[in-house]
């Protein structure tokens, strides 16, 4: 672990992010994070996906002594970076995310998931049926 403030650099890279937008004048010819963004969701959604899976080997090679923690970490980072992007372009940051964390502090995930579900259930409940 390090003594530097993780929030303070995950907010430091989403202001990074954030001046790379096509709004802020990000050039998808000099910026790999303009580039994604011009692309559009597709294109960073697809690199989420591609990098989980690279974070999830990387684990297992790491849980059978293949693979080196520094590896894992290296991955995490890949996936939370295009994590920030697709942040970014809904509008969202580290911020949201950590506040998430803390209103789900303190509550058990069993009991979380079940509240999300029921959630989901009154919801659908609520929505009118689609007529034949």
């Amino acid at each position: 672990m390090t003594d530097i403030p993780p929030l303070d650099t995950l907010l430091r890279l989403a202001a990074v992010i954030d001046s790379r937008k096509p709004a802020a004048g990000g050039d998808p010819e000099r910026s790999y994070v303009a580039r994604l963004l011009h692309k559009g969701p597709d294109a960073f959604l697809k690199k989420i996906a591609e990098e989980a899976g690279e974070a999830v080997m990387a684990a297992k090679d790491l849980q059978h002594g293949a693979g080196s923690a520094q590896a894992f970490v290296g991955e995490v980072a890949d996936l939370w970076f295009h994590s920030l992007i697709a942040l970014a372009h809904f509008g969202l940051g580290p911020a949201d995310v950590v506040a998430e964390l803390a209103r789900r502090e303190g509550l058990s995930g069993l009991e979380e998931k079940a509240l999300r579900k029921a959630r989901a259930r009154e919801a659908e409940a609520q929505s009118p049926l689609p007529q034949p």
